[in-house]
């Protein structure tokens, strides 16, 4: 760049050189008149300012073919900001076109025939060979994650089918532990030796001993409840067990427990059959539960027919699947609004569901003052999990239907089953038995609308107001839910619960809580082993 002034001091030119010379940048010329030397001094003070913007055009028009666009407006654009004080906002302008697209994308229908890609290196790929505009693009993203949503659903949705036909099957070693020993029964007069022996019959309704009912078709799961409760007694010897199984597997089950000894405790073994006093007659209620075919089909036909799985949530599936759990229209399930009757002569028992760990002496629980109470267990509505221990009346039952809205508070707390204290001469004051054939019968005419999971809810309706909560360490309920569950807290509960679909004894149990139950299964008796039941 050269600046030149001419001889007469009438012009001053400024210059550039190129390829083809030197080209005139700016020219001024003054008049003819004669010009100070301070007007000079000043012309060039602001020469010498101008200068350096001067230089920053020039190189723009040089790289003018190179950046292809007009240099004008190349200028302009880029040096107009800093002139103004403000920094290049091209990229916000980008972000606010992106959200733009994104947004117009997300308000219109995917286009008929979109082919998408597998994969993002797929994408990437069509991308770049293909040139696709930025809609396009949008387009084939929000495709491509919707399809991914509905293939994860999809793929969840199948895993809790599959967890809950897991759940509701019997194992291989269990199924084949039962034949062996029903076998037994019929070939070995020692697996058919009364039970309990003559001179303990007047035992089994001796109200100073401590009477434990057990009501099961899993001969493993009632040895590992019986066991358990036995080793963990500081007074084996005041335990009385009550076993009640069904009739298919009454043989079995006595064949257990006339072959291993649980001694110094007292075993009884019955099966519903046994009982006179369970006639058609006295639970009519029961027998339409299980032999109403809409009711079977429910439990037992097509778990997803009528489910939209698009509105509706995993949780909720898994929800609706546990409450269609066969065992809940077994009379086994049911029997324990029966206790009094089937158990007159006694005053107060312990309940225990099959699927529970005794850990610690139960002793004490006989010593609890019921006030008056009918049943002593723990309340599930004082906890922090969604699962388990967080339960009203609302999570049960169908506050939308007028007989629920009616009769119950949707906010009264809920209790537990699976070990519970009753008082059985205060339960023979109450109406607790016709309340709940009451409630079941209102419940099948109205097509199960009223609640769906189980015995729980009409018990829950029978037994209000005769509850008294027990301390919540007696019985640790979740072990069925929940992997998280605190280790510690396993430790130190009297009595844990696999209540829920993940039982110790299936393939789908948590692996880190299955050895607090097979901790008490004898993996040395021969019909154990044969029946490849194997320690995990």
């Amino acid at each position: 760049m050269q600046l030149h002034i001419s001889p007469s001091m009438r012009s001053i030119t400024i210059s550039s050189s190129s390829s083809n010379g030197f080209i005139d940048l700016m020219k001024i010329k003054v008049a003819s008149r004669h010009i100070s030397y301070r007007t000079l001094f000043h012309t060039i003070l602001i020469l010498a300012f101008l200068l350096p913007f001067v230089f920053i055009l020039t190189a723009i028009v040089t790289l003018e073919g190179v950046n292809k666009c007009s240099s004008f407006d190349c200028l302009g654009r880029r040096l107009g900001p800093r002139f103004l004080g403000r920094v290049d906002d091209s990229g916000q302008r980008l972000e606010k076109d992106l959200y733009k697209i994104l947004n117009q994308v997300n308000n219109e229908e995917i286009p008929d025939g979109l082919k998408l890609p597998d994969s993002y290196n797929q994408l990437v790929s069509e991308i770049m060979s293909k040139k696709y505009d930025a809609k396009t693009f949008a387009f084939m993203l929000r495709a491509m994650m919707e399809k991914f949503e509905r293939e994860i659903r999809e793929s969840k949705f199948s895993e809790l089918m599959n967890k809950h036909f897991a759940a509701s099957s019997i194992p291989k070693g269990i199924h084949c532990l039962s034949l062996r020993l029903t076998d037994e029964y019929s070939s070995n007069a020692h697996a058919r030796k009364q039970l309990p022996s003559p001179e303990l019959l007047p035992l089994l309704s001796d109200n100073s001993y401590h009477h434990f009912v057990l009501s099961t078709d899993n001969i493993l799961a009632a040895s590992v409840v019986v066991s358990s409760t036995v080793q963990s007694s500081l007074k084996p010897e005041k335990i009385v067990f009550h076993v009640i199984t069904d009739k298919k597997t009454y043989a079995g089950m006595h064949s257990w427990f006339a072959l291993n000894s649980v001694a110094p405790a007292i075993v009884e073994v019955k099966g519903v059959h046994q009982f006179d006093w369970l006639t058609r007659e006295n639970v009519p209620v029961l027998e339409a539960v299980e032999n109403h075919t809409g009711i079977r089909n429910y439990y037992h036909g097509n778990h997803i027919a009528g489910t939209n799985l698009s509105t509706t949530t995993p949780r909720m599936f898994a929800s609706k699947l546990q409450a269609r759990s066969p065992k809940y229209i077994s009379l086994l399930n049911h029997l324990r609004i029966y206790l009094p009757e089937l158990f007159p002569n006694l005053d107060k028992v312990v309940f225990l569901d099959d699927d529970v760990v005794i850990q610690r002496d139960l002793s004490p629980l006989w010593e609890i003052d019921l006030g008056g109470k009918v049943n002593g267990a723990v309340e599930t509505c004082k906890g922090e999990d969604d699962w388990v221990m967080s339960k009203h009346f609302k999570n049960y039952f169908n506050f939308s239907h007028p007989l629920v809205a009616k009769n119950l508070d949707p906010n009264e707390c809920a209790w537990a089953y699976g070990m519970n204290i009753f008082d059985l001469r205060a339960w023979r004051k109450t109406n607790i038995r016709e309340t709940y054939h009451s409630w079941l019968k209102d419940n099948l005419k109205s097509d199960l609308t009223m609640w769906k999971l189980g015995t729980l809810p009409p018990a829950l309706i029978a037994f209000k107001g005769h509850v008294h909560p027990i301390d919540p360490s007696w019985h640790m309920l979740g072990l069925g839910y929940q992997n998280k569950t605190n280790i510690e807290s396993v430790k130190k509960a009297a009595v844990i619960h696999y209540n829920g679909q993940s039982k110790p004894w299936l393939q789908i149990g948590f692996e880190h809580l299955r050895p607090f139950w097979t901790k008490y299964v004898n993996y040395t008796n021969d019909f154990v082993r044969n029946c490849h039941i194997l320690k995990s």
